[in-house]
């Protein structure tokens, strides 16, 4: 699949179709694309839950034949130029129909759970995958910075992840629970999508698979991949308390150039804020970002460089507003409007599953667990 001839660049705005309208899509998305008349304008929505599509329909002036319970009925109506798919769960499969549609598609991490599902899209160039970090001006910089220094030693990284019911609390009141037909048939999807990538270990990691490494580690391994290259491997991982459902997970390997790769993720019921921290430690000093929670928009990350200055130190920080989901939009906008490749292909969304795999393979060798499906052979 090939991207689709350019929509006229500027002339009026990009209609888009919004699949899916959980916390993702009414904290972020929707008020980004709202202050952004001129280049998007909302025309579809696609929600399981009535309530949603009724209360996000009816604020962004949505008429009622723009609404949808399920993504084949807003295709079929037609009326969109591009899809933006925030569901919960794995991508590929919608991606695949808005792709197939001849519809430009940024599409939310995961991508999908397994690499039989990304294979299908493979060469795919409609489709972005939503990786808003690589758009935060401080990674930008922080990249143009590392390639102007020695090799890196080491990368570590620390998740410090508390509950984000706070910064969610001004959220509309919670959707209507899909009929029980309907979740019946995507947990049984989703158990499918468990055993095919961990095999028999799915019974015990297919929570902390999905949910901790390709619903929150992942944003950490995209960063690592922009600043010193994808792990080659993942020697050693372990999660506790329980495997099954972790509260923190630490894990280390070796990236491209030979350097080290730490990272500890810990999900703390009560601790006060958010915090993500990347390091990048060289022969000659430090590039570290600091980024604040993704639900905080126009909320800095902070660049931090340190370098040796004489006998002493020198520190210098850059911050900026610009916010990353917005610069995302406006390339997934070019995108669309210009076609040719993303900036963000499929392929990069493989190789975070490719290395999610490793470390459940590492997860299951520490804790006694045989593996099985593609994580068996991923590498």
């Amino acid at each position: 699949m090939s991207a689709s001839p350019a929509l006229a660049t500027g002339a009026t705005p990009l209609r888009v179709g919004i699949v899916g309208l959980g916390a993702v899509a009414r904290v972020v998305y929707l008020p980004l694309l709202a202050r952004r008349p001129e280049a998007f304008r909302v025309t579809a929505l696609c929600d399981l839950s009535r309530t949603l599509l009724d209360d996000c329909g009816d604020r962004l002036a949505v008429p009622a034949r723009g609404r949808h319970a399920d993504l084949t009925a807003l295709l079929e109506a037609g009326g969109v130029d591009a899809a933006i798919v925030l569901t919960s769960g794995s991508h590929a499969e919608a991606a695949r129909l808005c792709a197939a549609a001849g519809l430009p598609t940024l599409v939310e991490k995961p991508l999908g759970y397994t690499l039989a599902e990304v294979d299908a899209l493979r060469g795919c160039d409609l489709v972005q995958v939503g990786y808003m970090k690589l758009f935060d001006p401080a990674v930008r910089r922080a990249v143009q910075l590392l390639a102007d220094r020695p090799q890196p030693r080491a990368v570590d990284v620390t998740v410090l992840h508390p509950p984000m019911d706070d910064q969610l609390a001004h959220l509309p009141a919670p959707t209507t629970a899909p009929r029980a037909s309907v979740a019946s048939r995507l947990d049984a999807a989703l158990a499918a999508q468990r055993e095919r990538a961990l095999g028999p270990a799915a019974q015990a990691l297919g929570t902390t698979y999905t949910d901790v490494l390709l619903g929150s580690i992942v944003h950490d391994l995209y960063v690592v991949r922009a600043l010193a290259g994808d792990p080659k491997t993942i020697d050693w991982a372990v999660a506790w308390p329980d495997p099954a459902a972790p509260t923190s997970i630490e894990l280390s390997g070796t990236l491209p150039t030979g350097a080290r790769l730490s990272l500890r993720w810990h999900y703390l019921e009560r601790y006060p804020a958010y915090r993500e921290e990347v390091r990048v430690h060289d022969e000659e000093g430090s590039v570290e970002l600091t980024f604040p929670s993704p639900y905080l928009l126009h909320a800095p990350t902070e660049l931090r460089v340190t370098d040796r200055d004489g006998g002493g130190e020198r520190s210098s920080t850059f911050r900026s507003t610009r916010e990353a989901f917005e610069e995302q939009l406006s390339a997934f906008h070019r995108h669309a409007t210009e076609g040719g490749s993303p900036i963000v292909t499929v392929d990069h969304g493989r190789r975070d599953i490719v290395t999610c795999q490793l470390i459940a393979r590492a997860l299951a060798r520490q804790h006694g667990l045989e593996i099985g499906g593609e994580a068996e052979h991923a590498g």
